[in-house]
């Protein structure tokens, strides 16, 4: 049975952080210190995990409502962009600082990231504001694509779930947040919870998959899913681990994967799908993603989601 919608304005509201991302891929080799090595590929695009997750399910006709920060001076240009792919930009606050700048360096097996924050720093003082609020339960789910505070998710949490949300909670690479046992208690208060091995190793201790289900279990997390990369993800269920392997694509730029892999799963969730489906739509979703350099061009359809599952996963 699909999430029920009573009187909601947006299907998904993504809030998190917002970036102007500046993609550099096609090394065959990572620099060694003093070495300087050449891209095969550059692209300015708009980024970040909110921006990447909207815009993936805006592409699975999802009524999207995209909240987070940016400079000013940058404005014109995520207006038209994100209504390129289907965003509307009213939920976008301009502030006196910068758009956050993130600098991803890529090549077809893994990526690494340079970041300033900008405007980005200021994200809880929005997401404590009372209009914020109402936006937000406008929504069927609230996925949060950022390390969020926890007193502040004490306060939010609950009424969001009152007001008939679901949520979910993509950190993305926050070491310090994951390391802090304060913030584990949010884990265990959203619906969904998705890091990624590297996230998931700083919460277990341990590369395995089994040690991290160890640990969700023991934190009574309600729902975990491990991305893995080129090897799909695992769903920890009350019934033990549940693993899903992606389609074979030919990857050329890793940049906003885990979070079209996650609008993949929230789509699948909106329609009621099983555990099952929703990590195969997001496996889809992820793998589709890898195909073209950043994280925007490549995101399936509808269409090409259905079209990619017959070939991968039968009818």
């Amino acid at each position: 049975m699909a999430l029920p919608q009573p009187m909601k304005s947006w299907d998904v509201a993504v809030m998190g952080e917002i970036y102007t991302d500046h993609v550099f891929s096609g090394f065959q080799h990572w620099p060694a210190p003093g070495e300087e090595v050449h891209a095969e590929h550059y692209l300015r695009e708009l980024g970040g995990g909110a921006v990447n997750t909207a815009c993936g399910l805006a592409r699975l006709q999802r009524r999207v409502r995209l909240i987070g920060l940016i400079g000013e001076a940058d404005r014109a240009w995520f207006e038209t962009r994100l209504e390129g792919l289907g965003v509307s930009a009213e939920g976008l606050r301009s502030h006196p600082a910068n758009t956050g700048v993130t600098v991803s360096v890529s090549t077809p097996q893994d990526r690494s990231f340079y970041t300033y924050l900008g405007a980005n720093r200021h994200l809880t003082e929005l997401l404590d504001e009372t209009v914020v609020h109402a936006e937000l339960i406008a929504a069927r789910h609230v996925h949060f694509a950022m390390p969020l505070a926890a007193d502040l998710a004490r306060r939010l949490l609950p009424v969001l779930r009152e007001a008939g949300c679901t949520t979910s909670l993509d950190v993305g690479f926050s070491p310090d947040w994951l390391r802090d046992p304060a913030n584990h208690e949010t884990c265990r208060a959203v619906d969904y919870f998705f890091p990624n091995q590297a996230e998931a190793r700083l919460l277990s201790g341990d590369d395995g998959v089994e040690a991290f289900q160890q640990w969700a279990t023991s934190m009574a997390i309600r729902h975990a899913v491990i991305k893995l990369g080129a090897s799909g993800a695992v769903a920890v269920e009350h019934r033990g681990l549940l693993r899903v392997a992606p389609p074979h694509v030919d990857a050329v730029d890793m940049t906003g994967a885990g979070d079209a892999f996650d609008a993949g799963f929230i789509d699948g969730l909106l329609n009621g799908e099983s555990a099952e489906e929703c990590l195969r739509r997001a496996c889809i979703c992820g793998a589709s993603c890898t195909t073209r350099i950043g994280a925007l061009d490549g995101l399936p359809d509808s269409f090409s989601l259905r079209s990619i599952y017959e070939q991968t996963y039968g009818t």
